[in-house]
């Protein structure tokens, strides 16, 4: 249930980053100094020029994160039912600079000397479009999968009435143990897709979570067929089919 910590803070922090880069984008103010000094650091403002649609692609994708951290956060506060389980120190302090850490990096792949105080134009590309449909529709199957899982711990009435673990069906459970990990993957890549395909950092967060999640899967699959013998065998850990 602490995961609603990371989410708390991904609202707070990349609500923040959004509002400055939003107001970069359409009412031609310069991104607070300390953003640029960052910016700086990382050799991000040697570009003399905007390479195609960054800064539009950066806002839409720093969009899409702090809509994902929303959701998740009323999911972790109405819809999902936490068993008492505790989690370690470290993965606790790892989680809230991930969080941190995300947003600053889509912020990092906009250049900042190329404003000059002026609005920048916006032009809507095939896959912004590509990107943000498959982030609805992921979100929309991962939202599903956590209900399933929480509605295994409820009455027909809403109450709570076991902690236990047991076996979910339907949606993307027929295919796999942990599809809402599976959705967590293709939330990545739909904005890696929403950044224009080519972004190579953001292609790095992409591999993280999914070496991330797969190694949760594998806990949790491992876990199913240790303790259920009736578990269905045709059931991938993470991936339908593959994985």
């Amino acid at each position: 249930r602490w995961f609603a910590h990371f989410y708390v803070v991904s609202v707070l922090w990349n609500g923040f980053l959004l509002i400055c880069l939003f107001r970069a984008e359409f009412l031609g103010e310069s991104l607070p100094s300390w953003i640029q000094d960052m910016h700086h650091a990382l050799g991000r403002d040697s570009q003399s020029k905007d390479m195609g649609n960054e800064h539009f692609s950066a806002l839409l994708v720093l969009l899409l994160l702090w809509l994902h951290s929303c959701r998740r956060l009323a999911e972790c506060l109405w819809t999902s039912v936490f068993s008492r389980g505790v989690i370690h120190i470290v993965q606790y302090c790892f989680g809230l600079g991930y969080y941190i850490a995300v947003g600053s990096t889509v912020l990092c792949q906009v250049p900042v000397n190329v404003r000059n105080g002026k609005k920048l134009p916006v032009h809507i590309c095939w896959y912004h479009i590509i990107g943000i449909m498959m982030y609805i529709w992921a979100s929309l199957h991962q939202h599903r999968c956590l209900a399933i899982l929480a509605n295994l711990r409820k009455s027909r009435s809403g109450k709570v009435v076991s902690l236990s673990h047991s076996v979910p069906f339907g949606d993307w459970f027929e295919s796999v143990s942990c599809p809402h990990y599976f959705a967590e993957l293709l939330i990545y890549v739909s904005m890696a897709i929403t950044l224009g395909i080519h972004n190579v950092t953001w292609w790095c967060v992409v591999m993280y979570v999914l070496f991330n999640q797969a190694l949760a899967a594998v806990l949790c699959h491992e876990f199913y067929q240790k303790n259920f013998s009736s578990y269905p065998k045709h059931r991938k850990a993470f991936i339908p089919l593959v994985f």
